[in-house]
């Protein structure tokens, strides 16, 4: 399996981006999130890979982070969710979002990406809210620096585990971890965490420790 791609932008179009790699062409499907990130064409970039076989059709999909890219493999392991709608998902939340929407039980966020029903949406919630607390945990860590990787392909990704949690990932990593510490179940923490992100900015672990404290402070 193609784990990793790095080379020179040669396209970027809607919802898809070609990298040369050693001069071989590759389109990789990528979300606009992803795509918005990307540099300009002609310049240096790297992607974490995961490579769809069917027997009529071989599809590359791209992502910025190892967090994304098991996001998209568990929202494709839902019954009616296929890789468009994966990428509308991870396009409309980013990886991060998606994590405290699932640990909020947050359906109505997953149905405003495009095509996605609220059936859909809420079975997204219900089979995937027991990964959120490791899907936080990991973070955004495994981003790939466009000049970080010299050109090629990787034939096998690393472990998830292997990721290194990296910027606003890193503070909700360890609040997670310390609330976990503090004898609160992982569900309880991850939801507490997510909400708690949703209302502060730029903050630091304490910050986001404490704030989370209050959610899971008894009420009255």
């Amino acid at each position: 399996m193609i784990g990793r791609i790095a080379g020179r932008i040669e396209m970027k179009g809607d919802g898809r981006v070609l990298i040369d790699v050693k001069g071989v062409g590759y389109i990789v499907h990528v979300s606009d999130r992803t795509l918005a990130g990307l540099p300009r064409v002609g310049e240096a970039a790297a992607l974490w890979t995961d490579l769809l076989v069917r027997e009529d059709l071989l599809q590359l999909f791209g992502f910025a982070t190892l967090q994304e890219k098991e996001w998209h493999r568990l929202l494709m392991s839902v019954q009616g969710i296929g890789a468009k709608a994966s990428m509308a998902i991870l396009g409309t939340l980013g990886a991060e979002g998606l994590s405290r929407a699932i640990a909020l039980g947050d359906w109505s966020s997953v149905k405003a990406a495009p095509g996605v029903g609220p059936k859909i949406a809420q079975r997204v919630v219900m089979e995937l809210k027991g990964k959120a607390p490791t899907m936080m945990a990991m973070g955004g860590g495994g981003s790939l620096a466009p000049g970080e990787a010299a050109d090629g392909v990787v034939l096998e990704a690393p472990s998830r585990h292997a990721a290194a949690p990296g910027g606003s990932a890193a503070v909700t990593a360890e609040a997670l971890s310390a609330l976990v510490n503090l004898g609160y179940s992982q569900g309880e923490a991850a939801a507490a965490v997510a909400e708690a992100a949703g209302e502060v900015e730029a903050v630091d672990t304490p910050v986001l420790i404490r704030t989370a404290l209050k959610k899971l402070a008894p009420k009255g």
